[in-house]
């Protein structure tokens, strides 16, 4: 008894110290910033090449792609692959600058044949968004199909206009400037061609003449079997900054 009466007021004062501990609260720490910078917002995909075609993408087009940085940027940014290369010139009138070799578009399904493109990047820009944005929603429109693979006729090339042919006037080809589109092969099978499905108003026809109308508003220079006799094959899709659509 006498042990337990002399320890109490000990056991007594101890209770009452926990028992204010738990009620005082401890002035809130200082704001440290974190070491670790904050995780920023992922940039949007596909910017130019993904946008609707609009009344401004033939300007935004000459803009960006212009300067190779910003057009391997928006090539990049909408998965399109496009490896540069380094500037030459072949002869006066005939070289290639801020061009590259365009590959997969990865975020499509229609490929180019031949593959491999060798152009300026400001052309491979053009040309993505023809086919994202015309070319491929027109086939699955008007002909119920996707298209798998764009034929064409090659970009680079060192010679006039016309081949030459009554003209001294050097092509947007020997700058790497241009694509002469030929057709378009189709999921079911299907061949579409210039050559042979120009002409009248059957799904085919209206196919080439919306594609080349989109191609109006995105390429500086459109020509088609509208134009000459030389064009009766093909479009002639020039990513420059001229003003003219035939």
């Amino acid at each position: 008894m006498f042990a337990v009466s002399r320890a109490s007021p000990f056991l007594i004062a101890l209770s009452v110290l926990l028992i204010l501990s738990g009620c005082v609260r401890r002035p809130p720490e200082p704001f440290r910033p974190s070491p670790y910078p904050s995780r920023t917002e992922a940039p949007l995909v596909g910017g130019l090449v993904d946008r609707a075609i609009d009344g401004g993408t033939q300007g935004a087009v000459v803009r960006e792609g212009r300067d190779l940085g910003r057009c391997l940027a928006e090539l990049n940014a909408a998965r399109v692959r496009f490896s540069p290369v380094p500037d030459r010139q072949n002869t006066a009138t005939c070289g290639l600058s801020q061009g590259g070799v365009l590959g997969a578009d990865l975020g499509t399904v229609a490929r180019l044949a031949p593959g491999d493109v060798e152009m300026t990047c400001q052309t491979a820009l053009a040309l993505s968004i023809w086919r994202r944005q015309s070319l491929e929603p027109a086939a699955r429109e008007i002909l119920g199909s996707d298209v798998v693979q764009i034929d064409h006729m090659g970009a680079y090339a060192c010679r006039n206009v016309n081949n030459g042919v009554g003209s001294n006037r050097v092509s947007a080809h020997s700058q790497a400037a241009a694509l002469d589109f030929a057709g378009v092969r189709l999921r079911d099978g299907r061949r579409i061609t210039v050559t042979k499905d120009w002409s009248g108003d059957a799904p085919e026809a209206r196919f080439l003449r919306r594609i080349r109308d989109d191609a109006c508003r995105i390429f500086g220079t459109t020509l088609s079997p509208d134009y000459n006799a030389v064009h009766h094959d093909h479009l002639h899709l020039e990513a420059t900054d001229t003003r003219f659509c035939r």
